[in-house]
């Protein structure tokens, strides 16, 4: 078997902060207010992407947040988009719910 060492992702262009989560640490990209609609565009895996002013619900906290508080981890292999309420319970874009679509 063959070991491949991963090279890591070309990241944003922007500067990172650590920040503790459940189970240690993570690097957090700090995001300008006036690039995060663009952020969010290159990131979300859905169509269609919603506004940085839609509600929605992190499944893992049952609670509310606006997209635009969402975070975005620095990963080894690629950049995660992450719930605001990722450092308490690792909620991924994945875990967000629109309350208005059940």
């Amino acid at each position: 078997m063959k070991i491949v060492k991963l090279k890591h992702a070309p990241g944003l262009p922007f500067p990172t902060r650590r920040m503790k989560v459940v189970g240690g640490f993570a690097e957090e990209y700090l995001i300008p207010d006036d690039k995060r609609a663009e952020v969010l565009r290159k990131l979300y895996p859905f169509v269609p992407i919603p506004s940085l002013d839609t509600v929605m619900v992190d499944i893992h906290e049952d609670k509310k947040f606006k997209v635009r508080q969402f975070r975005v981890l620095r990963g080894a292999d690629m950049d995660w988009l992450v719930s605001p309420y990722f450092p308490v319970s690792g909620g991924t874009v994945i875990d967000w719910w629109d309350p208005k679509g059940d």
